[in-house]
């Protein structure tokens, strides 16, 4: 299936803090705008100088004004788990993030790096997609946010723009030898029985209001003590965090992704220390109580010797002037319900309707191992048990039907481990190698920070 393996677009990471809340797996639109507003940069002063606009830095003469330092300030906010420990180093860190961008940027622009109106507009359709919603819906929730439609279009380009420097001066230059994939193995296998480093985690999210109640607060921590109850008696976390839960990553069955221990919130690591994968826990936080699972947990950083595979079919129809998105989605029901009614064969069904490359093998996309597809896809054929059929779903490419067909656990070769790790590894080398080129385009820079008025 060529329009699905191996396709990441770096949009979700990349505006993770540019336009609105993001989830793991990709940037979910909110249906409503939020309500918490974040703290002025500075609390000295008067009200109204909290509010006031003015410039805090001055980057190669471009101004960053208070407002614009404000807006970020927010937008991290309301990422977290959790208020902010101490949210005047939060504010530092945004305002440095801003700063670094506006720094590469220039550099950007002095490298000739452009990127046309075309591209700027794929990346807002495919930011409506991965959302599952037209693109007039899109610019609607926006409007909510408070976020000119311009506004936005410009934080695409740059972050399109950003993420084609860093390609070119940072990504292609990365090599991974063979000797440091030797060292890397061995320091692996030297701390292969120390504690976890890293583990995915999975949340329902059951929300409190500023201020609430003692009685509200009894009755979050109910309905949470009853969503664990029920996911420890065999209901599917997944579908309790997208019909239950009140953070943003509901829809993605409320899980985070394998990261770093120190990339959680504290709690979240109190609350599942000594605990098992499959395990549940209840955590409370400010923003309410979170319901967590262990879905995985990774000693050291070696790749697993197994992996586990999934082989399913699709139906892909593309939406086009002549076949909107909700005719195909509706299209498609229409196909389910003659499958599980027995009045027509799945791969039969594919070879005369899907336009993917997949259709003239009845749909089949063969054996895939994860993240081979785009998260929206994998997402769903993940919930998923051999001989299903999904509901149909809008992905970046079009709306699918999947069957899954089976799942099988595989050894990795030497060889493939191997792949792996290089593949770690390279990620490691070029995370320090973008910090050390950040720093020096920072550098050459002029930066000149700003106190504010009064």
């Amino acid at each position: 299936m060529t329009t699905h393996r191996l396709i990441r677009l770096p949009l979700a990471s990349l505006l993770a803090c540019a336009a609105l809340s993001a989830t793991a797996q990709g940037l979910r639109i909110p249906a409503a705008p939020a309500a918490t507003a974040a703290p002025a940069p500075s609390a000295r002063g008067a009200e109204a100088q909290k509010t006031a606009d003015y410039i805090v830095a001055v980057v190669n003469s471009e101004p960053i004004t208070s407002h614009q330092l404000r807006t970020e300030v927010q937008r991290a906010v309301r990422q977290l788990a959790q208020p902010p420990a101490d949210e005047r180093e939060l504010v530092a860190q945004v305002l440095e993030r801003l700063i670094g961008d506006r720094t590469q940027l220039h550099f950007a622009r002095e490298s000739g790096i452009k990127v046309d109106a075309a591209a700027v507009d794929e990346a807002e359709q495919n930011i409506a997609r991965q959302n599952q919603i037209e693109l007039e819906e899109l610019q609607r929730r926006l409007v909510a946010e408070g976020i000119e439609r311009t506004q936005f279009r410009n934080q695409l380009r740059d972050q399109l723009i950003l993420s084609r420097l860093r390609d070119r001066e940072v990504n292609q230059k990365v090599r991974v030898s063979e000797l440091e994939i030797d060292q890397f193995m061995r320091e692996q296998q030297q701390i292969q029985n120390g504690p976890a480093s890293e583990l995915n985690l999975a949340q329902v999210l059951v929300a409190l209001a500023e201020g609430a109640s003692a009685a509200q607060i009894a009755a979050a921590q109910a309905k949470a003590q009853s969503l664990l109850e029920r996911a420890k008696a065999g209901e599917d976390f997944a579908t309790l965090a997208r019909q239950q839960s009140d953070a943003p990553d509901a829809q993605s069955g409320g899980e985070f992704g394998m990261r770093r221990a120190d990339r959680y919130p504290e709690l979240f690591i109190t609350a599942t220390r000594g605990l098992a994968a499959g395990a549940m826990a209840v955590a409370r936080s400010d923003a309410g109580f979170h319901v967590l699972k262990v879905l995985e947990r990774r000693s050291g950083s070696m790749p697993a010797s197994s992996v586990v595979q999934t082989r399913a079919a699709h139906i892909l129809l593309r939406p086009a002037p002549q076949l909107s998105e909700a005719a195909a989605m509706q299209k498609l029901a229409d196909l389910r319900k003659r499958v599980l009614a027995g009045q027509a064969d799945f791969a039969a069904l594919a070879k005369e309707n899907s336009q993917d490359g997949s259709a003239a093998q009845g749909g089949d996309l063969g054996w895939a191992s994860q993240g081979q597809f785009v998260p929206e896809f994998e997402a769903a054929m993940n919930r998923l048990s051999p001989g299903q059929l999904s509901e149909p779903l809008m992905s970046r490419f079009g709306a699918h039907l999947i069957s899954l067909t089976e799942r099988r656990t595989v050894q990795l070769s030497p060889r493939e481990v191997r792949e792996a790790v290089r593949s770690i590894v390279r990620e490691r080398k070029t995370e320090d190698a973008f910090v050390s080129w950040a720093k020096e385009v920072r550098s050459r820079a002029y930066v000149e920070m700003r106190e504010p008025p009064g």
